[in-house]
């Protein structure tokens, strides 16, 4: 076959004639090329909700590079391309756009908050990008079913179930609720409102804040009217230690309770010695703690970056980019989108070392883990 091929109409023709042979060429995935994969993150690195954008990134990068350090995955090295969103839905759209329609990323990974993800959610899925590792729990990312959509951590569902259990179980009879007046707040609301009708409860008080807000006053005086004796809370750490020290210095002894998004080590922060008796909930294992091989190979390689903080948050990017890279290994050479996720939907009874993914073709939720941790007198945590 004589193929003249000079210039840009001779490649066409040369495509065309290959066709017509039966030998079409193949074409790379967009975002894969021989020696990268490029995934795109967007998440909060500016704004109150900074830290969680920050830890999640930071876990992440720790477990790519030290996958790019051994010679990446079939050759090919892992970039992460980050973009600032401050926690803002319009700003995260606008990066999604970016990113897929502009840069060609290969894949999403790690968008840190509820309404950050919701506005991403109808261009990845149209453009049929896989979105993995959101640090959100939101009914809305796992109801209806979507394929593109693999998400590591527990729902909200899941937390405030455990939350609204062991707080029935000690006694607390009067449980308000303190959220943050979007998705996210709403997500974690209709969670305890399910979990306390199911023990035929009722919400005794609910009190909002704007998201990025730490305007507490009203909050604090519809709370501090109802006397719930059990606050569970529904925002990011600044918001939550702002209503706490009001309500402390108001004389309020109740119990607080914080589902995992809300910065747990940010939040102990921000409190001080009033983050004492402090309740929350989280969706990876006790970072501090070294019994399972998760844990220590954690440490270990916190220790081999130079970062000297163990933290929920780098936890989660930690695992979260763990099972992406173990799906890409799945995936095999010739990699695709609709390859990693098939690839990841054989992730039956992953175990990581002392914390189980499973993906299934009609189940992208990959975990259901839930603890209960507390501040401690020094700023710590125990379980």
């Amino acid at each position: 076959m004589k193929v003249a091929w000079r210039g840009a109409w001779g490649w066409v023709t040369l495509v065309l004639a290959l066709c017509d042979a039966g030998i079409a060429p193949a074409l790379a995935e967009t975002g894969v090329t021989d020696k990268t994969i490029v995934l795109g993150q967007s998440a909060a690195l500016s704004g109150p909700a900074a830290k969680l954008g920050a830890n999640m990134n930071t876990g992440a990068r720790i477990y790519f590079d030290a996958v790019n350090a051994r010679g990446g995955i079939y050759g090919r090295k892992i970039e992460l391309r980050v973009r600032d969103d401050g926690y803002e839905a319009e700003r995260a759209k606008q990066n999604t756009i970016d990113l897929v329609q502009k840069e060609g990323v290969f894949a999403l990974f790690g968008y840190v908050g509820t309404p950050t993800s919701i506005a991403a959610a109808p261009i990845f899925t149209e453009a049929r990008v896989p979105f993995f590792g959101a640090y959100s729990g939101a009914t809305s990312l796992r109801e209806p079913f979507n394929r593109y959509v693999f998400n590591i951590r527990a729902s909200y569902a899941d937390e405030t179930e455990r939350i609204v259990d062991q707080l029935a179980t000690t006694g607390f009879s009067q449980i308000a609720v303190f959220y943050q007046d979007d998705a996210y707040g709403k997500a974690g609301l209709e969670g305890v409102s399910r979990a306390l009708a199911q023990r035929q409860m009722k919400i005794a008080a609910l009190a909002t804040v704007e998201r990025n807000s730490t305007d507490v006053a009203k909050a604090a005086a519809t709370l501090r009217a109802a006397e719930p004796n059990a606050i569970v809370q529904i925002s990011a750490y600044a918001s939550c230690a702002a209503l706490i020290k009001e309500l402390r210095a108001a004389g309020y002894g109740g119990q607080f309770v914080n589902v995992s998004f809300v910065g747990s080590q940010e939040l102990a922060d921000a409190l001080g010695p009033q983050g004492a008796g402090v309740m929350i909930t989280q969706v990876v294992p006790f970072p501090w703690s070294s019994v399972s091989p998760l844990q220590r190979e954690y440490a270990q390689a916190l220790k081999a970056a130079g970062v000297s903080n163990p933290d929920f948050g780098t936890m989660e990017g930690y695992i979260a980019a763990r099972v992406l890279v173990e799906g890409l290994r799945r995936a095999g050479r010739d990699l695709t989108r609709e390859g990693l996720i098939a690839a990841l939907e054989t992730l039956h009874d992953y175990d990581l070392g002392g914390y189980t993914v499973n993906f299934t073709p009609d189940n992208h939720n990959g975990s259901r883990f839930v603890d209960i941790t507390m501040i401690g007198t020094k700023g710590n945590f125990v379980k």
